[in-house]
């Protein structure tokens, strides 16, 4: 079956130029538009979506809180990429934390717009060193420093766990964290595998905000 994709931008033109390049593809077909977050809400409710591409900044309700809705929908719920016009934007943090599967630029290539919508729609999260990363990055200093007491849940992890962590904080897939830690990638998947069941989190994108916040890992680190 074809993925089904749904796109939510103030702005018909880019709508129309997300629609040929999703439609190009022999995996994957548009189902649906919407101008703005609270369109999308009401068109999903009657649309069927895999993936959702939502735009950050938009009249009536933007993407951040469309996002925020959408994933209180349950397991039922389409899997959300933001896009962003701004590398840097705090909107596309807050953005994350409200559920999205990642983050990428509005400007990003064709091919890693449809990569993204892949990966997100098998379960996985867009979280690329040179988008998200460089995100939360920003934004580090900016969050409550928690180093001295972090989360909990924090102490319920072992030490290798708290490496792989880390290492998924830092932007990089399971075959660079088992080069890096010498672990083969399938460990390194049931390493992640158990940290999001132990932390209570749903995927890799929140496994990085967590550390962030967590004072896990510091800007420039």
């Amino acid at each position: 079956m074809k993925i089904r994709v749904f796109l939510v931008d103030d702005q018909v033109l880019v709508r129309t130029g997300f629609t040929m390049v999703v439609d190009s593809q022999p995996d994957m077909e548009v189902v649906g538009q919407a101008g703005n977050g609270a369109e999308a809400l009401e068109r999903l409710s009657v649309v069927g979506a895999d993936v959702v591409l939502m735009d950050v900044r938009m009249p009536r309700m933007d993407g951040v809180e469309a996002t925020r809705r959408l994933r209180t929908r349950g397991e039922a719920a389409p899997r959300v990429i933001v896009l962003t016009t701004f590398d840097l934007d705090e909107y596309a943090f807050t953005a994350l934390k409200a559920g999205a599967a990642g983050f990428l630029l509005k400007d990003a290539p064709p091919d890693d717009l449809l990569s993204a919508i892949r990966a997100v729609h098998s379960g996985d999260s867009v979280v690329a060193p040179s988008t998200t990363r460089r995100l939360l990055e920003r934004f580090a200093p900016h969050l409550p420093d928690r180093e001295e007491r972090p989360d909990e849940r924090v102490t319920g992890l072992t030490e290798r766990e708290r490496e792989v962590l880390l290492e998924v904080a830092r932007g990089l897939s399971n075959a660079e964290i088992g080069a890096r830690l010498h672990l083969a990638e399938a460990t390194v998947k049931t390493h992640v595998g158990r940290i999001l069941a132990k932390l209570g989190l749903r995927d890799r994108v929140q496994l990085v905000v967590f550390a962030y916040e967590n004072g896990l890992v510091r800007a420039g680190r």
